[in-house]
This record gives C-alpha cells, sequence and structure tokens, in this order.
C-alpha cells in the first residue's frame, strides 16, 4: 500500500504533485556564458518532469556566491531568460519546478571572485575541502570575514533571486541552508567563530538562515519558499558542537515563518545516514508543513517511512542522472542504470540528455 501512496498525488501549498518523488538539486557545471542555463538544460530537466517536484541544480545568487566553475546564476536578465526556457519545457510536461538560491561563502576561489577577490565566510576559517575551477578540483581559497555592514547586502541578493526565479517561472525557490555552504557556515560553530550578534549563541547564529528565509517569504509568499538543511553532515567541512539545540530552534523559527517545506539531508551528505546521533523526528515534528527526506532513500525505505509517517516526499538525487524516468522505473520495479563518473560535472549532451528512458518491451 504504501508502495502505491508514493506515486499518488500529493499538495504541496497550492500546487498539486503527480506522486511523493522529488528529485534532489545536481550541481552539473553546465552552464554557457554568463552563467546562463541553455537548451540542454531545459531538454534535461524536461526529460526528468515526471518527479513530483524537481529542485534545480544549486544557482548562485550573485558572482560572489558562486564556488565552482560553469554553475548558473539568477541575478541577470540572460540567465532569468535561459531559466524561463527550462521551466517552459517542464511545465509543457506538467511538471513542477523550484530554483535552489545558492550562496557558497567560503567554499569557492579566488579565480570565480571579481577582480580576483578572497572568498566571503562567517570567519576568516579555511574549508578544508576542494571546488571545481579550470576544469580541475583544486583546494579553495582562503576567506576573508564578513563585515557586518556586508550582510544586509546578502540578505537581498537573495530577496532579489527569489523574484527573479519566478520571473523566470519557477513554481518557488528552495533557499540552500545545507551542505557546509554560506548560510550553513554560519549556523555551525565550527565555521563560525564571531563574537558580534552573528556569532555565539544557537540564536545569533541561526540569523543569516532565518533573515534570508524572512526575506524571500516577504518577496515571494511562504507556500512558495522552502529551505534545505543538512544538521550534522560535515560536506565541505563544516561541523556543529550541539546541532540539535541549533536545528531545533532553527526549525522552530521556520515554522514560525510558514514556508511550504524542509528538506532535510539526513546524515552526511551522499554519505552513511548514521554519521552523528540526532533526531530528525524532533525536527519532522515541529515543523507543520511538508518534510522532505534527503540521503540514500530507495523505494523501500521510502515506502516504510512513509507507512510510518516519518516523512512526506522523498529526494532521490544521483539515481536521477542516468534515469531520466526514475519515477516510472521505481513504480514497476524496473532496473536503475548507472551514470558514468567521467561526464558527472561539466561537457555536453553526453552523460546530460542523452541517457534512455527504459524501453516499453524492457519493463517487467
Amino acid at each position: 500500500m504504501a508502495h502505491t501512496t508514493l506515486f499518488e498525488p500529493y499538495t504541496l501549498g497550492s500546487l498539486t504533485l503527480s506522486n511523493r518523488i522529488v528529485m534532489a538539486p545536481l550541481t552539473r557545471n553546465r552552464a554557457g556564458p554568463g552563467f546562463v542555463p541553455g537548451d540542454l538544460a531545459a531538454q534535461y530537466y524536461s526529460q526528468r518532469a515526471s518527479a513530483g517536484l524537481l529542485i534545480s541544480e544549486a544557482t548562485q545568487i550573485s558572482q560572489q556566491g558562486q564556488g565552482y566553475q560553469d554553475t548558473p546564476g539568477i541575478y541577470s536578465q540572460a540567465q532569468i531568460d535561459g531559466w524561463r526556457k527550462v521551466t517552459d519545457a517542464v511545465h509543457a510536461r506538467n511538471g513542477r519546478i523550484f530554483l535552489q538560491l545558492w550562496h557558497v561563502g567560503r567554499v569557492s576561489h579566488v579565480d570565480l571572485q571579481e577582480s580576483g577577490a578572497a572568498p566571503v565566510a562567517p570567519s576568516a576559517i579555511r574549508a578544508a575541502t576542494k571546488t571545481f575551477v579550470n576544469n580541475a578540483f583544486v583546494d579553495v581559497s582562503e576567506p576573508r570575514a564578513l563585515e557586518l555592514d556586508e550582510l544586509p547586502g546578502i540578505v537581498n541578493d537573495f530577496r532579489q533571486a527569489a523574484a527573479n526565479a519566478i520571473a523566470a517561472g519557477f513554481d518557488g525557490v528552495e533557499i540552500h541552508g545545507a551542505n557546509g555552504y554560506l548560510l550553513d557556515q554560519f549556523a555551525k560553530d565550527g565555521a563560525n567563530s564571531r563574537t558580534d550578534a552573528y556569532g555565539g549563541s544557537v540564536e545569533n547564529r541561526a540569523r543569516p538562515m532565518l533573515g534570508v528565509t524572512a526575506a524571500v517569504v516577504d518577496e515571494i509568499g511562504a507556500e512558495r519558499t522552502g529551505i534545505r538543511i543538512s544538521p550534522v553532515s560535515p560536506a565541505n567541512g563544516v561541523s556543529s558542537s550541539a546541532p540539535q539545540a541549533q536545528f531545533d530552534y532553527i526549525v522552530d523559527q521556520l515554522d514560525a515563518l510558514g514556508i511550504v517545506y524542509l528538506h532535510v539531508v539526513e546524515g552526511a551528505t551522499g554519505g552513511p545516514r548514521d554519521v552523528a546521533p540526532f533526531d530528525f523526528q524532533s525536527l519532522r515534528r515541529r515543523f507543520n508543513n511538508t518534510y522532505i527526506a534527503n540521503n540514500g532513500y530507495d523505494l523501500e525505505l521510502a515506502a516504510s517511512r512513509l507507512a510510518e509517517d516519518k516523512a512526506d516526499l522523498f529526494a532521490f538525487g544521483r539515481p536521477f542522472i542516468a534515469n531520466p524516468d526514475l519515477v516510472e522505473r521505481l513504480k514497476t520495479r524496473a532496473p536503475l542504470a548507472m551514470f558514468d563518473q567521467a561526464t558527472l560535472y561539466g561537457g555536453g549532451s553526453a552523460g546530460y540528455t542523452d541517457y534512455p528512458a527504459i524501453a516499453a518491451s524492457n519493463r517487467p
């Protein structure tokens, strides 16, 4: 029964999703000149429009917010126009799509920043991670700490990016508050040693994430605003000394803002689910709208968690890369194709839009 329920319609705010399967954000590094998504992106997303909800690849809100080569933006008119081709293609196949809004903070490189400037961060603490730039994975650059008077500008960049996303035809936006990027860096004390109003206490460290969310809600409405968090993921070198207290507080405040969904990476991003002790159901109980569960889900785990009412929607990431018809394959228990690691980041159509849907004759 739970298997069947996964493939039944679901109401998300004012939207009706065709099923409870979500395509998670997947960075593919294929934006064109000016960081504009091109025709291939429209084809790629439309191929996957059978997901109940598509969440776009992470998309920088400003040049400062960029951390990897050839990732798309949402701060220029050309970028808005490029994304409009994507949303039109998805909607033509009756799909629903949110844009993920991204500022990488310290996970960047001087070659991506204006005039070779240092990346920005809560504190001048270099991340123990790499980025993809100049067609290679390299160590990130040393960041500088943001000044107090710079923070309102970043909040406004998120606000404007949300407005631009709606202008581009997206059904809503997802704020990227996960995986060791800027808002997560502020929330976690391993990356935030500030002693001002944005450091120290649980409440202070949550201010940027909550301030951005409030600004986006004010701009486009709560029913078109979601957020992604990763309370215990060590992605990009972040750590928290008390994640339960930090994220219980954050989720209480997000719930008060009335946003439409909470997208939670349960465990280490792309890794083990039990990386650290954490009660994810505490977040589920605190949040009254849609809870999207993410990390290592397959059909059986999603079905069992749905039957136990532990989540509403289930995000699948890398399986969507080589399986544009993932929903149909899950529904019919057809075998899943494996993606080609060599074509994961950058390039053209190979390993991007050329993965075939399963032939009808091959379905069980």
